[in-house]
């Protein structure tokens, strides 16, 4: 056990150590002293920030602007696509139908020319019946008749074979079909040929 003479001693050392320490202040933060309070450097670098944000701005906006037409473009580039696909399947189906018309040509001259006592037989209902599907599926695809007969003559519809006296009808107006007209989704597929009074 310590005598009460070295506890003494060990605490006047301990007094005389904190006693020679240096006392420690708070450090003041360093404020970078301009010349008569002026705070330019600051405004500069407010300044700086701004002039930044407002070129990152019209560089957004011209960004945006570019985005938008490429938007717009493509837009139109799928328009204008569809709109030419449709064209040319039109065109396509119009081209291949145009194949069949005289086919139907030759139908239209059979069913006319029906004798009276053929039209009760079963074949005749038969070809009859195919006639009307054959007409069916062509309104289907789109292809429609050209009505002429008895209207006046549309050189845009029809093409005029010759010109007949007629009481019946005024002159310019479609005395007879020779050939029947047809259209495919509102063009021509093919001119009605016609007798037009003279």
């Amino acid at each position: 056990m310590q005598s009460a003479l070295e506890i003494h001693k060990i605490k006047q050392q301990e007094v005389a150590i904190v006693a020679k320490k240096p006392t420690e202040e708070p450090a003041e933060t360093a404020v970078p002293e301009t010349e008569n309070g002026d705070e330019r450097p600051q405004e500069e670098a407010s300044r700086a920030v701004e002039d930044q944000l407002a070129d990152a701005k019209a560089q957004a906006a011209e960004y945006l602007d570019g985005w938008q037409r490429a938007r717009a473009e493509l837009a139109n580039f799928r328009k204008r696509t569809e709109r030419e696909r449709s064209q040319w399947e039109s065109t396509l189906r119009g081209d291949a139908i145009a194949q069949l018309l005289p086919v139907l040509d030759d139908f239209d001259r059979a069913m006319e020319n029906l004798p009276p006592d053929g039209q009760a037989q079963e074949w005749v209902e038969g070809i009859a019946l195919i006639y009307r599907k054959l007409q069916h599926q062509l309104v289907e695809l789109g292809v429609s008749e050209i009505e002429a007969q008895g209207k006046p003559f549309d050189p845009e519809l029809a093409e005029a074979l010759m010109q007949r006296e007629s009481a019946d009808y005024a002159p310019g107006e479609v005395v007879e079909v020779v050939r029947k007209g047809y259209l495919i989704d509102g063009r021509v597929l093919r001119p009605a040929v016609v007798v037009v009074a003279a």
